[in-house]
């Protein structure tokens, strides 16, 4: 068990109590499959000796109440083999192995997702699947709470732990942040910088205030990917995972003059009403919203010792907000570039918008007044008002390893929304992964998975067939 030391350390952020809360416990799961076995890989020493010592003190602190009622991080003695879980399947020797342990994995997944781990213990676990699967010879899965920090602190930390494939001693690059409408809003003159800022400044009033009603007011229309009760996060979830050329991405982003942000929201909204219609044909022109979780820091990913320097500090915890995006009416299906055109339309208005910043004033307002329980559920509210939750992430654009198992993929997910539908994409070499954590026994997932794979087909396909002339309209 682990040892509780007396010293108390920083206070627990308000994120991290709105996230370890009686409304919403959260975790993020990240999943690293590997190109070769890893019964020799020594997780626990690495662990012990390059994870703990170099990462935030969070992850070896616990949540307790001080004298003055409040929540602090105690640094406590981590017993690291109480958070390595090593699951033990039948043994299969026939052809078929690798499916059969997928299913034993699916499961297996499944099962992790719904627990929460212990709070007398630092709220992480690592789950070391030594079977092979379709995808992988061998699996880590890191189950880290919310409350530690967002994708962006959380993945920064495990970084620190892989090295490049090809060459170890050189860092891990990752893409830049920095896009071209950004280049293309500096080159603009005074006048229309002027008249672009009072633009966003309504606009931004607007989105505020219909974020507001749409939290405490208005909920979605009921369909197929929305089931509409509370309580469904204590239900079981699957994942299933969809791997994009990025090439290909880039490609549909040249042709049309996008983002790659653009195309594939686009991809995954013109999906989603597909499903949509194919379950229900009314409700392809439904109410139906998404909440894009955004990482509120302009800046790219930092070294693990970076983050951890004093005068570094915002880098660490949670910096997120999100921004809620109208899921475009499937009307016209044979004009599938309409779900890129619209999400564009959207995104560019929304990207400057600083109701994102209005938002977080608003959350630490109501957490002074009302308490983190309060803010808790109202972001539970958000979530369960709306019809599907995405987040995204970048990964490094050099293949990784781990102590020299070379890391052929990897996706991540995140629980303790009260969604039927979470979508969680990131980027690794040139494979761009969406995963699908869908309501088990609501949502059909191989069907929602195929919907979505031919949303890319045919937004690809109507990509290339496009004209110079149409594009320039």
């Amino acid at each position: 068990m682990d040892k509780v030391n007396e010293e108390f350390e920083e206070p627990v952020s308000p994120h991290g109590q709105y996230f370890n809360s009686s409304v919403i416990c959260s975790y993020s799961f990240v999943f690293m499959e590997f190109a070769i076995p890893i019964h020799d890989l020594q997780i626990i020493p690495l662990l012990k000796d390059n994870f703990l010592p170099a990462i935030n003190p969070r992850f070896s602190s616990i949540m307790v109440r001080d004298r003055y009622d409040k929540l602090r991080w105690q640094k406590v003695e981590v017993n690291v083999e109480e958070h390595v879980k090593i699951p033990k399947f039948p043994e299969i020797t026939n052809s078929s192995s690798n499916e059969l342990y997928d299913k034993y994995v699916s499961d297996y997944v499944t099962s992790i997702l719904m627990e929460r781990t212990p709070q007398d213990k630092p709220l992480w676990e690592v789950h070391v699947i030594k079977y092979p699967t379709s995808n992988a010879e061998g699996t880590l899965i890191f189950k880290i709470h919310h409350a530690h920090g967002d994708g962006y602190s959380l993945m920064s930390a495990l970084f620190s732990l892989f090295q490049r494939a090809d060459d170890p001693s050189i860092p891990l690059s990752f893409p830049s942040r920095k896009t071209q409408l950004d280049s293309k809003y500096a080159k603009k003159s005074l006048f229309k910088k002027l008249c672009l800022n009072t633009s966003y400044f309504f606009s931004s009033l607007s989105d505020f205030g219909s974020t507001i009603i749409k939290t405490r007011m208005i909920e979605d229309d009921k369909t197929p990917i929305r089931l509409g009760y509370e309580g469904t996060e204590f239900q079981p979830f699957t994942l299933s995972n969809i791997s994009l050329s990025l090439d290909q991405i880039k490609e549909i982003k040249s042709k049309l003059g996008v983002t790659v942000n653009d195309v594939v929201s686009g991809m995954i909204f013109y999906g989603i009403r597909l499903y949509m219609q194919e379950m229900n044909e009314k409700t392809k022109t439904s109410n139906s919203t998404a909440v894009v979780m955004l990482n509120t820091r302009n800046v790219d990913y930092q070294p693990l010792k970076e983050m951890q320097k004093p005068e570094s500090k915002g880098l660490w915890g949670n910096q997120i907000s999100f921004l809620q995006i109208p899921i475009p009416k499937l009307i016209n299906q044979s004009d599938p570039l309409q779900f890129v055109w619209e999400t564009r339309k959207v995104i560019q208005r929304k990207k400057h918008s600083f109701s994102v910043h209005l938002i977080g004033l608003l959350m630490d307002l109501e957490m002074k007044l009302r308490g983190p329980e309060a803010v808790a559920k109202i972001i539970y509210n958000t979530m369960g008002h709306s019809s599907v939750i995405i987040s995204n992430l970048v990964g490094p654009i050099e293949s990784m390893s781990l102590e020299n198992h070379p890391v052929n993929g990897f996706y991540f997910a995140g629980t303790g929304g009260s969604e039927n539908v979470n979508i969680t994409i990131v980027s690794y070499v040139k494979i761009l992964k969406i995963t699908l954590r869908t309501l088990k026994g609501f949502i059909d997932e191989k069907k929602f998975k195929f919907c979505i794979e031919k949303a890319v087909e045919v937004i690809f396909k109507a990509a290339m067939e496009i004209s110079e002339i149409t594009i320039k309209n």
